[in-house]
């Protein structure tokens, strides 16, 4: 594995959301206003196109976009990590290409979704696509959604020809997974917790930050938990993860980013609550439960 510098990919980075214009169009604006409010208000970095993103909804020129426009407002403070995986080898292979041209900083790439590919066929798409970048690579881990798992013996046969393959995104209820990813690889690993509740957990197993949809709406606070597992000072860290923890659990009171939309537009992030279908806003009856939750997370309504 390359050995990376020792601040960099560690800390919280939110994957910024991808705001719409009621005609269904990407609203550019309200989305470099997210990526600036993200990267003002503490994270360590970004990542573009993730899950939260609603990549799926995205033609592949739109994700390059992104990439271009959130490199462009970040104009170099913090490290911006594209996520670039799709369902082929050959569109992913656009989007890599696409972003480390746009001046990405490091790439990320969800296993191929829908098809549920066997592991040597994982194990080969990720070996095929480092080769084809010198960025750092991780793996988007997220079993829940793509419906395939990666084994700890396809990640060795993936770095064993892969130098650049640096890390993971986790998302999956498994702490086990990550002690035997960090005990095989060592702590330069890079472990990304992908889901809320295991934010705090996670990290002291040895993650090294977090790429949770909820920092799009609290990025210091969760900036804040990170420094403080950093430096050794679980007493706040566990005290902030208990700060979190209602938050954290309404960016699942229905389809993430539905929640997450909802909250932003609420805060006057984004210009308008509007989805691509099959996606939808909230209704009425979660609108009024997100309300209450933004009140008691201290999180400020102007509309």
């Amino acid at each position: 594995m390359i050995k990376l510098k020792k601040d960099f990919l560690k800390g919280s980075y939110p994957p910024i959301i991808t705001p719409f214009k009621p005609n269904g169009d990407v609203d550019i604006d309200s989305f470099r206003k997210c990526v600036d409010f993200s990267i003002r208000n503490g994270s360590h970095g970004v990542l573009i196109s993730g899950t939260t993103s609603e990549p799926s909804t995205l033609t592949l020129d739109e994700r390059i976009q992104l990439y271009k426009e959130a490199i462009d407002v970040n104009k170099g403070r913090v490290p911006v990590v594209c996520a670039t995986g799709s369902q082929s080898e050959h569109e992913t292979t656009i989007l890599t290409e696409a972003a480390e041209k746009a001046g990405a900083d490091a790439l990320l790439v969800v296993t191929p979704y829908y098809i549920r590919p066997p592991q040597r066929g994982l194990a080969q798409y990720y070996i095929n696509l480092c080769k084809r970048t010198s960025l750092p690579v991780m793996i988007y881990h997220i079993p829940g959604r793509t419906v395939v798992s990666v084994t700890m013996d396809t990640l060795k046969a993936i770095t064993d020809k892969a130098d650049n393959m640096v890390g993971m995104k986790h998302a999956v209820n498994d702490l086990g997974f990550v002690t035997h990813m960090l005990g095989e690889f060592g702590m330069e690993w890079r472990v990304f917790v992908g889901l809320e509740d295991l934010s705090f957990p996670m990290m002291c197993v040895g993650a090294c930050g977090l790429m949770n949809a909820v920092g799009n709406l609290h990025p210091k606070k969760l900036s804040q938990m990170c420094e403080a597992v950093f430096r050794g000072d679980l007493a706040t860290a566990r005290k902030l993860h208990y700060e979190l923890a209602e938050l954290n659990e309404a960016v699942f009171y229905d389809t993430n980013p539905i929640p997450i939309k909802y909250m932003m537009w609420k805060m006057g992030l984004i210009a308008k609550n509007s989805h691509r279908l099959p996606m939808a806003p909230a209704t009425d009856e979660l609108g009024k439960r997100l309300d209450g939750v933004m009140k008691r997370a201290g999180l400020k309504a102007k509309k």
